[in-house]
């Protein structure tokens, strides 16, 4: 099969697995967070066949996630909370190379995603901050948008890490083969 054939064949197949995953939420979170498990189809894809094309595969996932269901208050909403934010895991691709990194790679996907979602949490969504959070009171955007973020994306960072280095060794040849 042609290489770039089997690109746009594993892009396909990886977005629609991660759009199938963004429907079964391990523990939702209150104004559209949830602890799933969508970012490792998106990392695997992005290790293999590197950041660029990892990165646009997050985009179009993150732009059929706000038709299938998001919702955006405005469009710097919709830009940082679903087409930016995954697109930024695409960015493990560039740990992808060496099987050793592969996890920081995953880790680095999800960081970045999870400072994006934080932008918009204290730019957007500060007007929506309520008086407490987490049995603390709120009177900082900062504060409450690293702490709501946090609640789904460190977990989701975690999972996504555990299952590449899982997934490290059995999938040494998919990884090498394009």
């Amino acid at each position: 099969m042609n290489k770039k054939a089997r690109m746009l064949a594993e892009a396909g197949i990886s977005i629609a697995l991660a759009v199938a995953l963004s429907f079964l939420k391990i523990k939702p979170v209150a104004h559209g967070g949830s602890i799933d498990l969508v970012m490792i189809p998106l990392c695997v894809f992005a290790l293999k066949w590197g950041a660029g094309w990892g990165c646009l595969a997050g985009l179009v996932f993150g732009t059929i996630k706000l038709f299938l269901g998001g919702s955006a208050f405005n469009l710097v909403s919709f830009i940082f909370d679903y087409s930016v934010a995954y697109a930024a895991v695409g960015l493990a691709g560039l740990f992808g190379k060496k099987e050793s990194t592969r996890v920081f790679g995953a880790f680095f996907g999800g960081f970045v995603r999870f400072i994006i979602h934080f932008i918009s949490g204290f730019t957007v969504y500060a007007e929506w901050m309520p008086e407490e959070f987490l049995g603390m009171h709120m009177s900082n955007a900062f504060v409450y948008s690293a702490l709501y973020n946090g609640v789904y994306m460190i977990p989701n960072i975690i999972i996504c890490c555990l299952v590449i280095a899982f997934l490290n060794k059995p999938f040494k040849r998919l990884y090498e083969s394009k």
